[in-house]
């Protein structure tokens, strides 16, 4: 009897120590709100002075952006598979054109994928046709 006893206030001490854990009514658990991680809104960050300085020219838009494009096109078509990364890279390519980098190399490493490895010939005429629509 006394086992019998002694297990149903234990069980009983449970079932109050269980429910009083479940919820609470502490000021502590209605602190404020927590604050979102979402960022705030912000305005775009004007890199144009640092993208000069580093040689990098403007996004060209209109027709030097079509020249761009058709240029890199007429050396192989995959070059433009994706047209704002090829737009991207000529213009970061520009910034090796002007800096004295290996151009060559890098226009290599730029502009292939895994869809098309650009050749030597590829990267020689990437090149040029950069100086001649995008590169100042």
């Amino acid at each position: 009897m006394r086992i019998r006893t002694a297990a149903a206030g234990i069980t009983a001490l449970l079932a109050v120590t269980l429910v009083g854990c479940s919820s609470s009514d502490s000021d502590a658990d209605k602190a404020a709100p927590a604050k979102s991680s979402a960022p705030k809104a912000s305005k775009p960050v004007d890199n144009s002075d640092a993208e000069k300085a580093a040689g990098i020219p403007p996004k060209p838009t209109g027709a030097k952006r079509t020249a761009l494009i058709a240029a890199l096109k007429a050396i192989n078509p995959a070059l433009v598979a994706d047209e704002d990364k090829a737009v991207d890279n000529a213009r970061n390519q520009c910034s090796t054109i002007s800096g004295g980098g290996n151009a060559e190399l890098t226009a290599k490493g730029r502009f292939s994928s895994s869809d098309h490895e650009v050749t030597d010939a590829e990267a020689k005429a990437i090149n040029e046709a950069l100086k001649q629509t995008l590169c100042a």
